[in-house]
């Protein structure tokens, strides 16, 4: 698989060309990815995704699927943010350009997502239960309901990324 990001401070996600999904670790076996018996496969669901980021049903939860174009994403704790890599010189510039990212972006609609607790992030055409065996990464999460908004933004002249964001809400 061809990387684009740079080796550097953070661990980052790639796709073959299609959208990145974050999966709870609970569900992961129900994941089937490109695979299956259906005539729309799990991954034919994740590409229909209208919009920055969508909801699917996986057995008794949902996934998050970062649709728009295919990127490098990483995920960055401190933010509760998904970051991708859009354009960039290196990581580093990109990095510089989080903070002004997150205080000017246009948050596009939000939808809530209510997780067990760990989800794995990694391409949607693969199944969930061979996820040891491609591009992942585990992200810790509170068990609860988020508010998730994205935003694409350009902090500046040659750096340009995605931004997902989850903020933890309290049911009612």
């Amino acid at each position: 698989m061809v990387r684009y990001a740079d080796p550097g401070a953070l661990e980052w996600v790639e796709s073959g060309g299609g959208p990145l999904i974050a999966v709870p670790e609970t569900v992961l076996p129900f994941w089937a990815g490109a695979d299956g018996e259906e005539t729309a496969s799990d991954y034919d669901r994740a590409c229909e995704v209208d919009g920055f980021v969508g909801l699917l049903p996986v057995g008794d939860s949902a996934a998050l699927v970062l649709g728009d174009e295919p990127a490098s994403t990483a995920f960055l704790p401190e933010h509760a943010t998904f970051i991708r890599w859009w354009a960039a010189n290196s990581e580093a510039e990109l990095l510089a350009g989080v903070p002004a990212a997150l205080a000017t972006a246009n948050w596009g609609h939000e939808v809530r997502w209510e997780v067990p607790g760990t989800v794995v992030l990694f391409d949607s055409a693969w199944p969930g239960s061979e996820t040891e065996r491609t591009d992942c990464l585990r992200v810790g999460l509170e068990p609860g309901r988020y508010a998730v908004r994205a935003a694409n933004v350009q902090p500046g002249p040659e750096t340009w990324l995605g931004l997902v964001q989850l903020r933890r809400v309290e049911h009612g």
